[in-house]
């Protein structure tokens, strides 16, 4: 490919001020906190706290993660913990409005801010916090940042009593860890993380009485999943393993439940946007092109389509011309 002239460079500072421009801006005066949420029950003994659609910011108070919580003969599993001190109380008091067993373990699927800050109320308590140990290192590195941003961005008020944390336990072994758990509620459960696949370390974990799979980041459902933290190949692997699984339901990171299609309609998308940056590179695209270039029919109504979509295109797409790059200079 014939290299415009310091194109990369200026590649990389578009690609870094996309990113940032899709930062939210700070929240309204006097905004009022959402409702908290309800537990919806999917099957027997398992539940759901639904997300809302959208970004972080003051209308959603970073409310857009799902999550859920499982319950056995002998107490609870909690999966993701929420953005916020407060959701974090809201979610124990949705368990609690079910069953009067203790929640003996909580498991972060994956280090986004919007399952992982509504630890603390947890932790108070004593509920121990299980994370794979790759996507707590992450965390660790990173989200003292997105504290501050989620401070400045929804309020003093929303993120009080939000704090920076370590796991209680970061684990390796997703057998372990399933072990622990279904031993720890008096349910079998499994643990699958799959190395690096939608990000470092992600998670997702399956009610096996029920066939219900809590995909974590590894799955959005009708939202554009997000490629920031994605090595593609490893999370290809990882979604041909969860379709062989055949779950009966699916619970994603965001959007609603799902059937066992969601799986595919994952893949689709990834070998979708893929085909089209890598055509738009052979075309020797400029960057500045590509988020208008990449569209995708058939994906516009999905949620984060005009965000998220555009951003992936071009974080790939950088990633597509460094790799090609690397070659070219290796031969």
């Amino acid at each position: 490919m014939s290299e415009r002239p310091s194109s990369m460079g200026r590649r990389r500072v578009i690609a870094r001020g996309l990113v940032l421009a899709a930062v939210p801006a700070a929240p309204l005066a006097g905004c009022a906190l959402a409702a908290p949420r309800r537990a919806e029950g999917l099957a027997p003994g398992v539940f759901m706290l639904q997300g809302q659609p959208g970004e972080v910011d003051e209308r959603t108070l970073g409310r857009i993660g799902n999550g859920g919580f499982i319950v056995g003969e002998r107490g609870v599993l909690v999966v993701d913990t929420g953005v916020s001190a407060r959701e974090g109380r809201e979610r124990l008091e949705a368990i609690e409005a079910v069953t009067k067993l203790p929640v003996r373990l909580a498991i972060l699927t994956h280090a986004r801010q919007e399952y992982v800050f509504g630890s603390a109320p947890f932790r108070e308590r004593g509920i121990p916090i299980a994370m794979q140990a790759q996507a707590a290192k992450l965390m660790k590195a990173r989200c003292d940042g997105c504290l501050k941003t989620l401070n400045r961005v929804l309020g003093e008020e929303a993120m009080r009593g939000t704090a920076m944390f370590e796991p209680d336990l970061a684990f390796d072994d997703a057998a372990a860890i399933s072990m622990q758990a279904s031993t720890a509620i008096g349910r079998p459960v499994r643990v699958l993380s799959y190395g690096h696949s939608s990000g470092p370390g992600d998670t997702a974990v399956l009610d096996e009485a029920s066939a219900t799979l809590f995909a974590g980041g590894l799955i959005d459902h009708r939202r554009i999943p997000d490629v920031q933290d994605a090595e593609l190949p490893g999370w290809r692997r990882a979604l041909e393993a969860l379709g062989t699984l055949a779950p009966r339901r699916i619970v994603p990171g965001h959007g609603p439940v799902g059937g066992p299609q969601a799986v595919a309609e994952v893949q689709r998308y990834l070998d979708r946007l893929e085909a089209r940056l890598l055509a738009l590179l052979q075309a020797d695209a400029a960057l500045s092109e590509v988020p208008d270039a990449a569209s995708l029919p058939g994906y516009e109504t999905w949620d984060q389509y005009a965000i998220v979509h555009r951003r992936n295109a071009s974080i790939l797409f950088v990633r597509m011309e460094r790799d090609q790059l690397m070659k070219g200079n290796e031969g």
